[in-house]
């Protein structure tokens, strides 16, 4: 893929591009219009995403281990097996997206939009998800050990087989969530 190494790339149109396998590490995307975009295994470690809109945008395998996707537009996105251990995606929108398989170890998801999220056998261990919506995600298999869940919204979420050992659930809404197995 191309190197956009430490590129300053704000606000730039790359809708629909595509960017697989790209090296993007510490570039600075924030506002890009990445909508649609192809960026299947690139390397996004420490780049600037804030405010980037990555609606319908393709993760799959991508890198982003301590980039910044605070108040990103990941909508429907997908970050299958994505690892974005330590990454800030503090008020994102993942409302939709398929992060299956992804690694948030440590990350934060502060007022993340995680409503209708597929996180199934996600590592979410030691992530920050305080004040998060979950609310009819899907956590099967998941790894929520040590997470800080307070105030957080899981109601109607699927939990089966979700380890939550020692999770922080302080004011969690759990209302219909389902719990089995």
């Amino acid at each position: 893929g191309a190197d956009l190494s430490k590129a300053d790339l704000r606000e730039a149109n790359l809708s629909k591009a595509n960017l697989s396998k790209a090296d993007l590490s510490e570039a600075n995307l924030s506002e890009a219009d990445l909508n649609g975009a192809n960026l299947n295994e690139a390397d996004l470690r420490g780049a600037n995403l804030s405010k980037a809109d990555l609606v319908g945008a393709n993760l799959n395998e991508a890198d982003l281990r301590g980039a910044d996707l605070s108040k990103a537009d990941l909508r429907g996105a997908n970050l299958n097996e994505a690892d974005l251990r330590g990454a800030d995606l503090s008020k994102a929108d993942l409302n939709g997206a398929n992060l299956n398989e992804a690694d948030l170890r440590g990350g934060n998801l502060n007022k993340a939009n995680l409503s209708w999220a597929n996180l199934s056998k996600a590592d979410l261990n030691g992530a920050d998800l305080t004040d998060a919506n979950l609310s009819l995600a899907g956590l099967s298999g998941a790894n929520v050990s040590e997470a800080n869940l307070s105030k957080a919204d899981l109601s109607g979420a699927r939990l089966p087989g979700t380890n939550l050992r020692g999770a922080n659930l302080r004011e969690a809404n759990l209302i219909g969530a389902d719990l089995n197995g």
